[in-house]
């Protein structure tokens, strides 16, 4: 009997250790990088050449970028006067996150005055 309760607890221990869910997002580097930000210890520059690589190796596994990726990033082209390129990322924000739509247009329109 306590090889029977033992084999169930190995069976029923493994059957949890092996899900592959892959992640909704990927995460690489994007809070560490907006900490930093907020917390004045990058240049938005610098903040915008990292964002841009994690942005890369995101899709590069085939991930989306998680909320606020994108607007962030818009926010950071915005502040060093790249209107161009923030409007591309809050109207990709916008596409890839529809709840966004009210905020997004709201920025887009700030945006150019």
């Amino acid at each position: 009997m306590a090889l029977l309760c033992a084999a169930a607890g190995s069976v029923l221990t493994s059957g949890c250790a092996t899900n592959s869910t892959p992640p909704l997002y990927g995460w690489d580097g994007y809070q560490p990088q907006v900490y930093a930000y907020l917390q004045n210890k990058s240049t938005p520059e610098t903040q915008i050449d990292a964002l841009e690589k994690n942005l890369q190796q995101i899709r590069g596994k085939g991930e989306r970028p998680p909320p606020g990726f994108h607007a962030h990033l818009g926010a950071l082209y915005a502040s060093v006067g790249k209107g161009q390129q923030a409007q591309q990322e809050l109207l990709a924000e916008k596409e890839s996150f529809p709840e966004s739509s009210v905020y997004m247009d709201f920025l887009l329109t700030n945006l150019k005055r």
